[in-house]
């Protein structure tokens, strides 16, 4: 069956349209055109803020005009994540979409269904003409995979809704009424390239790939390696026992996906290349040991490269190795109030080497704001310590619970009407834009929910098609029991 023919068709059709467009993140002009005509196209008011958010407003129907007026909320980007092995530029090509059972995924790359998903059930909401539901507005952010810049740009007056839905949870049957804040962290090393290579060595290119990585907040507790750690452990021993000499790695893309690959350059003594390969292959041997049910195609090689032109000076490279293989990484503290709930993580999401510098980056999450600040601290003085230079951006609010929210109680009473049993309350540990909305919009009404999807931020990415004609027929109910002003 074709993507466009699954059930429900307006929905899954705008998806699959909206997978011919190209829409990673800060390249969202195509996609933003797209849905300014669609809105204009349906006689809409439409408006495009300075940042690069649009709303659209669709008038109550018949008969409904008393009821609250409800802002529907999605992002417009994508996270650009792919293989090693496939051929794809996210600003030009069209994702390539896969039915496989209950599921639709991409090949080979992230699937775009956060927050796809979202855009098409809004855009799919405008468009429809038999449905009941008050005023509404669609509001669909810029660019929030690389730090809400979309919703941090909001001004006061660019929505009048009082109930704000975001679409961008991913277990369907759980609302989501609270998410973690987060913060990144960079640490830069500076220093003069070192040009001579010392005589007699050979270069090694390392590679680190097959890993899942996946999304650094909802999938931060299941295990998963980052690779930027796995590769410093190994560069710890090359270095410490074989003479090895670092000179350029790169690992990790995106500041809020675990990382999947990393790569180096390092140059040994000619007469220890034997041993180094051996050390290459035993440390494959440890790391798919100790993790391969989790990582079951993770690979690890050393294969022999032309020999580079500089190298990090020893004491850099000492410090960085020493500091990467020492930092927090993963889960730092579960939620005690909340049993099974991330409270608190860090994710080692980018190394990267340059002329004469290198840098890490790190997002911390947390849904406890003096818990965001102790990790960061902590995080913050391993590398003071090894002499980086330590900054911090993009810091953004959590979302507080709020046990007595009307919306929560309408959509609960929906949901069990609907399949008989009560949604599962819950907090995501992740950032969703309502922290930030919350803000700038005080005493708005906020909730979350979406269908089931399964390694966002990942080329495993794939949502699937029966929860998400369920989060459909969900969202049109709840429209139609809005309360009244």
């Amino acid at each position: 069956m074709k993507v466009n023919e699954l059930a429900p068709q307006p929905l899954w059709s705008i998806f699959e349209t909206i997978s011919h467009i190209p829409h990673p993140s800060h390249h969202l002009e195509q996609i933003t055109s797209y849905v300014v005509d669609f809105g204009k196209k349906l006689g809409l008011e439409t408006v495009v803020d300075e940042t690069g958010n649009v709303v659209i407003k669709k008038p109550a129907t018949p008969g409904m005009e008393n009821r609250k007026k409800v802002v529907l909320q999605a992002h417009l980007d994508m996270v650009p994540q792919k293989n090693a092995s496939v051929n794809h530029d996210f600003t030009k090509d069209s994702l390539q979409l896969i039915v496989e059972g209950d599921w639709v995924k991409a090949n080979n790359t992230t699937l775009g269904s956060d927050n796809g998903i979202g855009v098409a059930s809004i855009l799919a909401v405008l468009q429809a003409t038999n449905l009941k539901h008050g005023p509404i507005e669609a509001l669909l952010t810029a660019d929030e995979e690389t730090g809400m810049y979309g919703a941090f740009g909001l001004k006061p007056g660019f929505i009048e809704g009082e109930i704000l839905i975001n679409t961008d949870s991913e277990e369907e049957g759980e609302l989501f009424v609270g998410c973690a804040g987060g913060m990144d962290m960079t640490a830069t090393f500076q220093y003069k390239d070192v040009s001579e290579i010392p005589e007699g060595d050979i270069a090694f290119k390392l590679s680190l790939t097959g890993l899942k990585g996946g999304h650094s907040g909802v999938d931060i507790h299941l295990g998963r390696y980052n690779a930027n750690k796995l590769l410093f452990r190994f560069l710890k021993t090359a270095v410490a026992e074989y003479e090895a000499h670092l000179s350029w790695v790169s690992g990790g893309t995106l500041r809020n996906a675990i990382p999947r690959e990393a790569f180096a350059i390092v140059t040994i003594p000619n007469q220890l290349k034997d041993e180094f390969l051996d050390l290459a292959a035993e440390f494959e041997g440890i790391f798919k040991d100790e993790n391969g049910a989790t990582e079951p195609n993770l690979a690890f090689k050393a294969e022999e490269t032309d020999l580079p032109k500089t190298l990090l000076p020893e004491e850099i490279q000492d410090d960085l190795i020493n500091a990467i293989v020492g930092v927090r990484n993963g889960v730092a503290r579960m939620n005690p109030g909340l049993p099974g709930v991330v409270e608190s993580s860090s994710n080692l999401a980018i190394v990267e080497t340059e002329s004469g510098k290198t840098t890490v980056n790190i997002l911390i999450r947390s849904s406890l704001e003096t818990m965001k600040e102790a990790l960061a601290s902590s995080l913050e003085s391993v590398f003071l310590l090894a002499g980086a230079k330590v900054e911090f951006s993009g810091d953004y609010p959590g979302w507080a619970p709020n046990p007595d929210s009307p919306i929560l109680k309408t959509m609960k009473s929906v949901y069990l009407n609907l399949y008989g049993k009560e949604p599962t309350i819950n907090v995501i540990h992740a950032g969703l834009e309502c922290g930030i909305i919350g803000a700038v919009y005080p005493g708005m009404d906020m909730i979350s929910f979406g269908p089931t999807l399964k390694f966002p931020h990942s080329p495993d990415e794939k949502v699937n098609i029966p929860s998400v004609e369920r989060y459909w027929n969900y969202l049109v109910a709840v429209l139609e029991n809005i309360p009244v002003k």
